[in-house]
């Protein structure tokens, strides 16, 4: 029996600490483009969910040649966004500009040094870069991931200075071990990590409603 009632308290345990997380009843808007670390999005989207998150994802052409999106779906149980001109209405979800609205936060992971043009650029021609060009009002986190030759390009770099000075956070790249066989800057950030610093941006929302009460009821009537 004994090891019966420690499975039981271990149940408790795992539901109650999903209760205290800070992301419990946000929508999170996961993006992926296409990088090779896009296998760790996957990872991110199942730990958010678990967290209490509902999670809905949008991926690049790319990143769909490098994972596909049922993975994201069974991790989420949520729809996944692929194209502008994709029809959704199996999953009952809105059109990219509504999914936007339901957002609380936007997250991109992996973030590519194309997308990342993109963003500085005001470039929107497929569905991730037309929700970050629109999606400004929202916080948004990046977690770049590229070589470290593209890291370091003064062009990047000039776009990483672009969208910082735009309000969006980023979170690493990390130095280590590279897609490529070479040590460098340029890794993604573990999940566990990008999770926490969710977790931040998430307590100043909820910090921000407190304080707001009525804004917060407005915006949702």
């Amino acid at each position: 029996m004994k090891p019966a009632i420690s499975a039981s308290r271990k149940i408790v345990e795992l539901v109650m600490a999903r209760k205290k997380t800070n992301l419990s009843d946000l929508n999170i808007l996961l993006g992926v483009s296409g990088g090779v670390a896009a296998y760790k999005a996957v990872y991110l989207a199942s730990k958010l969910t678990a967290a209490g998150a509902t999670v809905n994802t949008a991926m690049t052409e790319n990143a769909c040649r490098l994972i596909g999106p049922k993975s994201f779906e069974a991790v989420t149980n949520s729809a996944v966004f692929t194209s502008l001109w994709s029809t959704t209405e199996e999953f009952g979800q809105p059109s990219h500009i509504k999914l936007i609205d339901w957002a609380d936060i936007i997250v991109v992971a992996p973030a590519t040094a194309n997308i990342i043009g993109k963003i500085a650029n005001g470039i929107c021609d497929e569905i991730l870069s037309t929700i970050l060009c629109a999606g400004l009002s929202k916080p948004i986190l990046l977690v770049p991931a590229m070589n470290e030759n593209m890291w370091k390009n003064p062009a990047v770099q000039r776009n990483i200075k672009v969208i910082t000075d735009m309000g969006i956070e980023l979170i690493g790249p990390e130095t280590g071990p590279l897609a490529c066989g070479t040590e460098g800057i340029g890794r993604m950030s573990e999940p566990q990590d990008i999770l926490e610093r969710i977790e931040k941006i998430a307590s100043k929302i909820k910090k921000r409603e407190a304080r707001n009460p009525k804004s917060e009821t407005n915006s949702k009537s």
